[in-house]
């Protein structure tokens, strides 16, 4: 029998390597971003066309290759950042593997221009498939101009898996300022299909973060800066008035490399204790300087994973940090009166000679218990029983609201009537039917073997979105026009995601179009929304809830949008309605197909019986 372990030829094994290395577009952009920092280059462009998968381009002004390190530089485990074992804990670049140009090139057709600064000509080469096409001496500028074409050309199946256009730019801009926002010392360009989408200048990273994210970050951010044995802590972390419901502007740099660790994250967290609401997450962009020989990146291909010899050491560093941080900038409450600014003003300077007592006028007279003018003959079912009971007229007005609203459903008549039925039930004809609302969260319904109660917020977020699935799916949302169409300027990754879902949007009935340089046009909305006046903020919302289902739920595109709709536009608990409307969110509610269950799984409607009350009145 013939031998059947075979070495894979060095073309299958770059495929295989480049399945971890390059997952999508975005993995080769930060890759070749982070070898232009390596490089020492201090400008570096970013170039792309067809969201990465027709261009990816790099061009920087760093150290260049000669002609052997241009050619060697497409082999695997070929790199100049490191020569034995021992280098591994010692990294401070960001790039050590020598994996991905090799994965690159084996899964794109690659083109390479390269030269020294002390050279007169740099070299080019030309590679498809890992294997080299064309390799000569060439004129070129000083550094690294590395072009990726048509990634995964030669795996059909990866290149099907890609998502969208707007979706893959999405995670390239993602990529892109997770680089830029470790690096503000150098300038940055990024270009989409011939348009310029970010220009950073050379800066300090407060205005690093501004330029990325907008100004209105502005004033969001609270400065961070801590220096122990075992770390530094620099950066900042934002206001609790900033923070958002999705986990999206919250970033740990671990030595200028961006990390992914949610025990850290926690540590931040739990810093903002009592500050935020549990659905809420802070803001914040932190770096940590730690010795390199007490950390191991070498855990993950992609390199966001970070083991650590003191990690609880570093929890409670980063926790005290970002706790004092706010106290230091008074963003906790505070008991100091002299720099607490709401009691400034409040204590005079005048000598007690001076100082005139108030008058204060009361009637020595008054009893608190003492029967009120207002008699309990003007409600008939309290007179009845304080007449047997000599109960005080004063708790009348306990029931005033229950009466007012008995007295508006005795007047209430509509001229049809119809049933509705609950399983089992039947609710009383709406001509018949007794409504209360309770608290201004629930609406209380007489059903035939006891009574029911409906949570208002969830029967309308569940009315809207099963309306709004149907709107998508027919494509005929209605829309109210705006008188005086407004404009919505985003930061750049939420206009991509914007520009993603615009089709979907306008068959709610929004009318919406892109107007260029992250701003959007509004001129219409769907008729089922309450009137908004700040467009920006509803749009802000609806950007933030998607993101925050999709990142928790995992949702398919048109059903979280959906959801996420119903959740902004619905009524809230809190909020008063008059008998009519909760006559109307009934009916509503019993015509969707799902009644008792909200948008999230919960129950709606709950049931009392007779059985249960009488049960409840007889225990001792």
């Amino acid at each position: 029998m013939s031998d059947i372990i075979k070495l894979l030829p060095d073309s299958v094994a770059n495929q295989i390597a480049a399945g971890e290395v390059v997952q999508r577009p975005a993995s080769a952009v930060k890759e070749l971003l982070e070898n232009a920092i390596d490089s020492g280059a201090d400008k570096i462009q970013l170039i792309i066309k067809d969201a990465g998968k027709s261009l990816i381009q790099v061009i920087d002004n760093g150290c260049g290759m000669s002609a052997t390190d241009a050619r060697m530089c497409f082999e695997r485990h070929a790199t100049s950042k490191i020569n034995k074992a021992e280098d591994l804990f010692a990294i401070r670049t960001m790039g050590f593997r020598g994996e991905a140009m090799a994965s690159i090139a084996a899964i794109a057709q690659v083109e390479l221009k390269t030269r020294r600064h002390e050279d007169e000509l740099g070299s080019a080469i030309e590679i498809e498939g890992s294997t080299v096409i064309h390799q000569e001496p060439c004129a070129t500028a000083a550094g690294t101009a590395i072009s990726v074409k048509n990634l995964f050309y030669n795996i059909p199946a990866r290149r099907n898996f890609l998502k969208s256009n707007p979706v893959e730019t999405r995670h390239i801009l993602d990529e892109f300022q997770r680089v830029a926002l470790a690096h503000p010392e150098i300038y940055f360009t990024l270009h989409h299909d011939g348009q310029e989408v970010y220009h950073l200048p050379q800066t300090q990273l407060k205005q690093r973060i501004i330029h990325l994210l907008g100004n209105h970050y502005n004033e969001k951010l609270v400065p961070v800066d801590e220096e122990t044995s075992i770390i530094q802590v620099k950066g900042f972390v934002g206001k609790p008035s900033s923070a958002k419901r999705t986990r999206g502007d919250q970033f740990f740099f671990v030595n200028n490399r961006f990390i992914k660790d949610a025990y850290l994250n926690h540590a931040v967290k739990i810093a903002f204790e009592q500050l935020l609401p549990d659905e809420y997450f802070p803001l914040y962009y932190l770096f940590i300087e730690i010795d390199p020989a007490k950390i191991d990146i070498n855990v993950h291909p992609t390199k966001t994973e970070i083991k650590y010899q003191d990690e609880k050491a570093i929890y409670a560093i980063i926790r005290s940090a970002v706790k004092r941080s706010l106290g230091r900038y008074n963003i906790t409450p505070t008991l100091d009166f002299n720099q607490e600014t709401a009691f400034q003003g409040m204590i005079t300077d005048k000598p007690l000679g001076e100082i005139t007592p108030p008058s204060i006028k009361f009637n020595p007279d008054f009893n608190p218990f003492q029967e009120q003018q207002k008699s309990t003959k003007e409600i008939p079912f309290l007179r009845t029983i304080g007449e047997k009971q000599n109960i005080p007229t004063n708790w009348n007005t306990l029931y005033e609201i229950a009466y007012a609203n008995e007295q508006k459903q005795s007047s209430f008549d509509l001229k049809e009537d119809k049933k509705i039925t609950t399983g089992d039930e039947k609710i009383e004809t709406i001509s018949g039917r007794q409504v209360f609302q309770l608290h201004q969260r629930y609406i209380i319904t007489q059903i035939k073997s006891g009574f029911m109660l409906v949570d208002q917020q969830a029967a309308h977020e569940r009315i809207l979105y099963e309306r709004f699935l149907v709107q998508l799916d027919q494509n005929k949302g209605l829309s109210q026009q705006s008188l005086f169409p407004q404009t919505v300027t985003l930061n750049t990754t939420d206009f991509a995601l914007a520009n993603e879902l615009l089709p979907d949007l306008n068959a709610l009935g929004f009318q919406i179009r892109d107007f260029g340089k992250n701003t959007l046009v509004v001129e219409g909305v769907p008729a089922d929304l309450p009137e908004n006046n700040d467009l920006a903020a509803m749009l802000e919302q609806l950007i933030e809830g998607f993101k925050n289902n999709h990142t928790i739920l995992k949702l398919d595109k048109r059903d979280n949008l959906a959801r996420t709709l119903a959740k902004n536009s619905a009524i809230k608990a809190g909020t008063s309605l008059e008998t009519e409307e909760m006559n109307n969110l009934i009916d509503q509610l019993f015509a969707c197909q799902s009644p008792n269950a909200s948008i999230y799984g919960k129950q709606i409607i709950v049931k009392i019986t007779l059985e249960e009350l009488a049960e409840k009145f007889n225990k001792h």
